[in-house]
């Protein structure tokens, strides 16, 4: 009877297993393993852009969780699970809240949990703010690069929103070659702008810097423009700003509207995952009924299948996927492992006794 309750040989009953560790990786130690190594993380974002879409990961939709007294902010979960060497898996929590800003504070912070490939034990907690703003900024950077690769290289780029975000893209845009004549920038905020401004200076950025009180000056000044705000619904309206055919990286997915979107070429990260929860290029697909709008994604362009015109404003929409955190945040492990700096959580699983 014993034997027919058993589903592990004899031999293998009593073979002890190692204990799963657990660790807590700081945001400052998730700084130091990422700094000065932008060129690697755009690669590494490239790489993950193409197990995605060659299907070695598993990346479902995001979770919103929304407040009925706070109709501004949101945490959303976002799952993910990743092939090739990475093998890991794992969730970033990440929470929006703008009325932050006015305070001070950036707007959005977040945790993220790697799971061991093989048995699902959580082995790592990390700050995943800085995770989260340099796959984004990589990401960005990628984008910039292979949509301008049939057109003439953008010397001249405009910031719409000057917040963090804004500040990782130039970085990344920095340390990977780019150079420009010319650098707009226009928020909302004369503080933002004045803080941004001051981070380019003090960065030794190229090109001449021109604060812009009208966001039309801005866009039509610029053949890179980044949006970064915080915006919840569009206030960009009017395609004429873009009749220079700039490539925009609209990176907050909501400042654009729908004309806009349809004067244009279009380019996501993942189809599925960007058509939702109201993006810009949802509300296309809500308005014309299809996704003919769409040219394809950015790894259809890295992969040959589909070029950005160079007669017509080119727009890259990155709703900003879980594998692309988990490819970071296990990166960011390796590296502060092979340091010799993992701060490990003794007995953080602690009765690991099937019977007692």
């Amino acid at each position: 009877m014993s034997d027919l309750l058993s589903t592990a040989p004899r031999s293998a009953v009593h073979r002890p297993e190692p204990v799963p560790t657990f660790a807590v990786i700081s945001g400052k130690q998730v700084q130091e393993a990422l700094d000065g190594r932008e060129k690697d993380l755009v690669e590494l974002v490239e790489a993950t852009y193409r197990l995605h879409g060659a299907g070695d990961s598993v990346n479902p939709p995001s979770y919103f969780l929304r407040f009925p007294d706070r109709p501004t902010a949101r945490i959303i979960a976002l799952p993910a699970s990743i092939g090739g060497s990475s093998r890991v898996d794992g969730v970033k929590w990440i929470s929006s809240f703008p009325e932050n800003v006015s305070s001070g504070l950036p707007r959005a912070s977040a945790v993220l949990i790697l799971n061991d490939h093989d048995t699902g034990y959580p082995f790592a907690c990390l700050e995943s703010g800085v995770i989260s703003a340099t796959r984004t900024a990589a990401s960005a950077a990628l984008a910039a690069d292979w949509l301008s690769r049939t057109r003439t290289r953008p010397t001249r780029v405009g910031f719409f929103g000057t917040g963090l975000i804004a500040r990782y893209i130039h970085t990344f845009l920095a340390a990977t070659g780019w150079t420009f004549d010319a650098i707009g920038v226009h928020d909302l905020s004369a503080d933002s702008t004045a803080g941004f401004r001051g981070y380019l200076r003090e960065s030794g950025a190229t090109g001449e810097i021109t604060v812009h009180d009208s966001a039309e000056d801005l866009v039509r000044s610029s053949d890179l423009v980044v949006f970064a705000t915080v915006a919840g619904r569009p206030h960009v309206t009017v395609p004429g700003w873009f009749d220079h055919n700039p490539v925009v990286l609209h990176v907050s997915l909501r400042d654009l509207a729908p004309e806009v979107l349809l004067a244009s070429a279009n380019f996501v990260d993942d189809v599925e995952h960007c058509l939702k929860a109201d993006t810009s290029p949802h509300l296309v697909e809500q308005r014309t009924g299809n996704r003919d709008f769409l040219n394809g994604t950015l790894n259809d362009v890295m992969l040959g299948r589909a070029a950005p015109p160079d007669d017509q404003p080119v727009i890259f929409s990155p709703f900003g996927l879980g594998v692309l955190d988990l490819a970071v945040g296990k990166y960011v492990y390796d590296q502060v492992t092979r340091a010799g700096e993992l701060r490990l959580v003794e007995d953080f699983f602690h009765d690991l006794r099937r019977y007692g």
